[in-house]
């Protein structure tokens, strides 16, 4: 089908997604080491990693499909005195020129699509990577409950379509197991792959398990 669809942030106000990720510091050290200079935030959200990262001293290009999203980082952008080239635009097809990008920052996005559009996508990304490039993503993980149990509708074999009210209503959900992640990245470097079990948060047991990917454009 080749789709993707953003969050809706009006119904989102857990303050999680204003904080940079774990991960973020990481990549922050690894890539001023590497002298990198152009990162994209790609599905920044509210805006949390764009922001850290151009504190960081990057040159910082962030997109997202939600309109909202994109303002609302815009806004926090201004007030913090931060130069951030921001579009609203759709992952499927992305605004910018062959091998511009140093590193690529994918937290808990790419997922929004189903097969065909992850497909898509990665051959975008491998596009806009300069050559040694990298990209850090996650991708949700086919053991967690949601994909296995939990009853959602499927629009392939990879995806399901979140259906309770909230952020995630009607978003597709793509899952992989180790060796999909191995047939999918077939035009880039994996120089690594974690797969991380979030068993519980804020009071409350969890089962959302989820691939963290670092690979190098080719």
């Amino acid at each position: 089908m080749n789709i993707s669809r953003a969050w809706d942030w009006k119904q989102e106000t857990d303050p999680f997604w204003l904080k940079p990720s774990e991960e973020s510091y990481y990549f922050a050290n690894r890539w001023k080491e590497m002298n990198f200079k152009n990162l994209l935030d790609f599905g920044c959200g509210l805006g949390r990693h764009s922001i850290f990262f151009a504190k960081q001293g990057f040159h910082v290009w962030a997109f997202d499909l939600s309109e909202d999203g994109v303002n609302t980082l815009t806004g926090w952008a201004k007030k913090e005195n931060l130069s951030i080239n921001t579009h609203i635009c759709d992952m499927l097809k992305l605004p910018y020129p062959d091998q511009y990008f140093d590193g690529i920052f994918a937290y808990h996005v790419i997922s929004h699509t189903d097969t065909k559009g992850m497909e898509a996508i990665l051959s975008e990304i491998h596009r806009v990577l300069k050559p040694n490039g990298e990209i850090f993503l996650s991708l949700c993980s086919k053991e967690t409950w949601s994909y296995k149990e939990a009853g959602y509708p499927k629009i392939d074999d990879n995806t399901i379509v979140k259906t309770e009210e909230g952020p995630e209503q009607g978003v597709p959900h793509f899952y992989v197991t180790f060796d999909d992640i191995i047939q999918l990245f077939g035009e880039f470097e994996i120089r690594h792959i974690r797969h991380v079990d979030d068993c519980y948060y804020a009071g409350e047991k969890h089962n959302s398990k989820h691939y963290f990917i670092l690979a190098k454009s080719r």
